[in-house]
């Protein structure tokens, strides 16, 4: 069974930034098959793809953070990080980790990001 464990969420001001991590284990097939992305979902809102990378480093970014946050991932590590740079009160959400894989996908249990001054 594939776990996912997010951290590095916060509090942060407004301009400031955080790097997210996700942690994989239990990955009885390579990590670096999975496609991972990070998803976000603030109070009372959908749940929406913030960013993804694929098996073979293809990035998709979400246009309300392009320019600002990039994903990457290390899969000797087993984990994709999540830099966020220029946070505004918007990006204010729960933060999950979604790894997918022949059709089976695994989320994390979030971890809580709040832009506030």
């Amino acid at each position: 069974q594939v776990q996912l464990v997010e951290s590095g969420g916060g509090l942060v001001q407004p301009g400031g930034s955080l790097r997210l991590s996700c942690a994989a284990s239990g990955t009885a097939i390579s990590f670096s098959l999975y496609g991972m992305t990070w998803y976000r979902q603030a109070p009372g809102k959908q749940c929406e793809l913030v960013a993804g990378v694929t098996a073979t480093l293809t990035t998709n970014i979400a246009d309300s953070v392009k320019g600002r946050f990039a994903i990457s991932r290390d899969n000797a590590k087993k984990t994709v990080y999540l830099q966020m740079n220029s946070l505004k009160p918007e990006d204010t959400a729960v933060y999950y980790c979604n790894a997918v894989l022949l059709h089976k996908d695994y989320w994390g249990q979030g971890t809580q990001v709040t832009v506030s001054s």
